[in-house]
């Protein structure tokens, strides 16, 4: 029996997945967490097999979640879950010590397959993210200059496009505003921009927000 912690800040969203796996003999959900204080709690009180975590969680960024769950279980499996295009946070995910990437709109389809993948010690990737990967070596020279962005920079990037203040993305992130404009000034700089007028177009020119 594979044990299973889902994790979304949407009940609905955590109710459909559950009713995805139970549908399945040997799945088995033990628990579930709508932030990443409660994801914490689960993955330490109830030994699981894999955890699905959603990328957009409301008090920490899933990345960063992540990253948390992999320095205290290094070998649990973690699948991400989002909304977002893969070609947005797939490789970042992967980077951070994810055993694999879904879309929310491919979960009905792949979350079984998936999750029995990442159980067999392999990653999961879609043939899509695949075929863009593969692509990929072959354009090094060619990699948008937010690739090369730090995950909390990159995240910055997005709520400045999304219209927040410096200090809206300092609660959002659990930084002081200060801190938030320091990555904003990196930004700036990297992406050899001026102003956030710029960069929010720039973030909408690459498909970086909605």
């Amino acid at each position: 029996m594979i044990r299973i912690v889902i994790a979304d800040d949407h009940a609905i969203v955590r109710q459909g997945l559950r009713q995805i796996l139970v549908a399945q003999p040997d799945l088995q959900v033990v628990g579930e967490a709508a932030n990443h204080a409660e994801v914490m709690q689960q993955v330490r009180r109830e030994p699981c097999d894999v955890l699905v975590l959603d990328i957009a969680m409301p008090d920490k960024n899933g990345i960063d979640t992540l990253k948390q769950v992999k320095q205290e279980y290094p070998k649990l499996p973690v699948l991400m879950l989002s909304m977002y295009p893969e070609d947005q946070y797939a490789v970042r995910a992967l980077r951070a010590g994810a055993s694999g990437y879904l879309t929310k709109m491919t979960a009905a389809d792949q979350l079984v397959d998936a999750i029995r993948q990442v159980m067999r010690g392999r990653k999961y990737i879609t043939a899509e993210l695949a075929q863009s990967l593969a692509e990929g070596f072959n354009r090094d020279q060619d990699v948008p200059a937010h690739d090369l962005l730090s995950d909390r920079e990159f995240q910055t990037l997005r709520l400045i496009a999304a219209g927040k203040t410096l200090s809206q993305i300092g609660d959002e992130l659990a930084l002081s505003p200060k801190t938030v404009s320091v990555y904003r000034a990196r930004l700036l700089s990297k992406l050899n921009l001026q102003s956030n007028a710029e960069l929010t177009r720039y973030a909408l020119e690459h498909g970086l927000v909605e």
